[in-house]
C-alpha cells in the first residue's frame, strides 16, 4: 500500500538532541552539590519527566516541589532548543523526498508542545509537519499507543498506510504492538540496536544512507 502518512518521534529521531536529555538530571543535581548515582540517567530514560523530578525530589532530598524542578530543567531544555539544536544528519531531505511524495507528517513526541515547537523551528523542521501531538495531550507515555493513535486520527490516513519512525526500543515495540508499520532509527542512546533492527519494520543507520538507496 503506498505511504501516506508518518508519524516521527522527535528527540533522537529527527533531531540530535539525547544527548542533552540524557544528562539534563544528573548534571543539574551536580550543579546543586548532589552527586547522583551512575545508572540515574538510564533510570530516568523511561520515566515521565514528572515522575523523573519526583523521584529526584525524593531521593535527593531537594528543597524545591517537583514543579520547581520541572520548571528549571525545562528552562534550561528551551536555552537548548532555542540555540544548539540540530536536526540528524540527513533528516531534511528524507522529510522533503516524502513532502513531494504527498505524505502527511506529524511529529509524536513526550516533549511538551512549547519545546517541541521550539526545537523544530531551530532545527529548520517545523514547516514539514502538518502539527505535534505529545504524551500530554493523549494522556498517555508511550508505553501507551494514544500518541500514535491521535497524531494517526489527524492525518486521517488507514494504520497500514503509514510508518512510525521511533529511536527508542520501548516506544517501537508499543506502536508495532498497536499493528503500525515502523522505521527504526539509531541513536546513540539508545543500547539494544540488535532487537530494534530486528523487530522493526525498517531500520536506518543514517538518514543520508537511507534516502541515497530509497
Amino acid at each position: 500500500m503506498r505511504l501516506q502518512g508518518a508519524i516521527f518521534d522527535m528527540d533522537g529521531t529527527l533531531l540530535d538532541s539525547m544527548g542533552a536529555w540524557g544528562t539534563l538530571r544528573s548534571d543539574f543535581l551536580r550543579r546543586l552539590g548532589k552527586e547522583p548515582e551512575e545508572t540515574l540517567d538510564r533510570a530516568l530514560h523511561a520515566l515521565s519527566m514528572e515522575e523523573g523530578a519526583a523521584y529526584c525530589v525524593e531521593r535527593y532530598g531537594l528543597s524545591m516541589e517537583p514543579k520547581e524542578l520541572l520548571r528549571r530543567l525545562g528552562a534550561e531544555m528551551d536555552d537548548f532548543y532555542r540555540r544548539r539544536v540540530r536536526p540528524k544528519a540527513g533528516v531534511e531531505r528524507l522529510l522533503s523526498i516524502l513532502k513531494m511524495e504527498g505524505v502527511w507528517m506529524y511529529v509524536a513526541t513526550a516533549t511538551d508542545h512549547p519545546l517541541a515547537e521550539t526545537a523544530l523551528e531551530t532545527a529548520g523542521l517545523g514547516g514539514y509537519f502538518r502539527g505535534v501531538v505529545t504524551c500530554g495531550d493523549a494522556g498517555h507515555e508511550k508505553n501507551h499507543p494514544a500518541v500514535y493513535e491521535m497524531a494517526l486520527r489527524r492525518l486521517r490516513c488507514r494504520k497500514e498506510a503509514a510508518v512510525v519512525f521511533e529511536d527508542s526500543l520501548f516506544a517501537l515495540r508499543t506502536a508495532k504492538a498497536a499493528g503500525f508499520r515502523t522505521a527504526a532509527v539509531y541513536d546513540a542512546s539508545e543500547p539494544n540496536q540488535d532487537a530494534l533492527r530486528a523487530e522493526a519494520d525498517y531500520y536506518i543507520r543514517s538518514f543520508e544512507e537511507w534516502t541515497r538507496t530509497e
